[in-house]
């Protein structure tokens, strides 16, 4: 394998890789009911644990 091998693979299958994966964490986050988690975590630090409020 040369240099100019793994360049090429790295251009190509590399860019189409994180592409792939980018629009899957971003299909993820806007995903069906995904909504409650993000409140939930949004509103997560303004739970009192000691009281259960």
């Amino acid at each position: 394998m040369s240099y100019d091998f793994l360049r090429h693979l790295a251009d190509s299958w590399g860019l189409l890789f994180m592409s792939i994966l980018f629009l899957i964490l971003v299909g993820w986050t806007f995903r069906k009911g995904a909504s409650k988690h993000h409140h939930d975590a949004a509103h997560m630090i303004f739970k009192d644990d000691e009281h259960g409020g």
